[in-house]
């Protein structure tokens, strides 16, 4: 479907309890079936939207920053990717297909993906959830912006490979010690949250973990 010359897939069901949204990366799309698969093994309906970034680096970090690896810094235009998607994706996906008025909107989001899922809700209170996989907490200034404009998002799914803060990389090295931070805030100010830690890397199985993230949003916790 397209949207504002945006190609963005759709999968799922339109009779649905929650609207999925995922910016993505050309990386991610050939995964993005094995992910959809995963995400389906939850017993919610839902429908998803795979929307995709031209320049990953730009589009979804929250400010400017200088490069952390290689040559390409980061161009801070979330800002524009947000209004994207309260001002075109959601109210397109909206007249398309019978969602139902109050149905619950989960941003989510591998990598900066996941970071900018996190960052887009402390900009507003549209999203009943965010599933953060292996996000870029790491990201400079993010931890003392989210202190004082905190995440408004009612349910919370944090997770990080466990090789992931043991990186030569000074600036990413701080991600363990983020998330960490970020976990016992959210928890302390009562939001529902978890914090999962899988074996691997950052690379390592991208699409299970963001299906498993989209997953534990949908289910209901008491």
């Amino acid at each position: 479907m397209q949207i504002e010359n945006k190609p963005c897939r759709i999968y799922g069901e339109p009779h649905a309890e929650y609207l999925l949204l995922q910016m993505t990366g050309e990386h991610e799309l050939q995964s993005m079936e094995s992910e959809v698969t995963a995400i389906a093994q939850s017993a919610h309906r839902f429908l998803f939207a795979a929307i995709p970034v031209e320049s990953w680096n730009d589009a979804l970090s929250p400010w400017e920053a200088p490069a952390v690896w290689g040559k390409q810094g980061f161009g801070g235009k979330a800002a524009d990717t947000l209004s994207f998607l309260t001002e075109q994706v959601i109210p397109t996906l909206k007249q398309q297909y019978p969602l139902p008025k109050n149905v619950k909107i989960i941003l989510g989001g591998y990598s900066l993906a996941g970071l900018f899922a996190l960052w887009a809700s402390t900009q507003t209170d549209l999203f009943y959830g965010v599933a953060a996989a292996s996000p870029s907490v790491w990201f400079p200034g993010w931890k003392e912006f989210e202190q004082q404009h905190p995440i408004q998002a009612q349910r919370v799914y944090l997770s990080l490979g466990d090789k992931e803060e043991h990186t030569k990389n000074a600036v990413m090295a701080a991600v363990g010690d983020n998330i960490r931070a970020l976990h016992s805030r959210l928890a302390e100010r009562g939001a529902d949250c978890t914090l999962e830690w899988n074996s691997g890397g950052h690379f390592k199985d991208a699409d299970l973990r963001t299906a498993k993230a989209f997953r534990w949003v949908m289910e209901e916790h008491t």
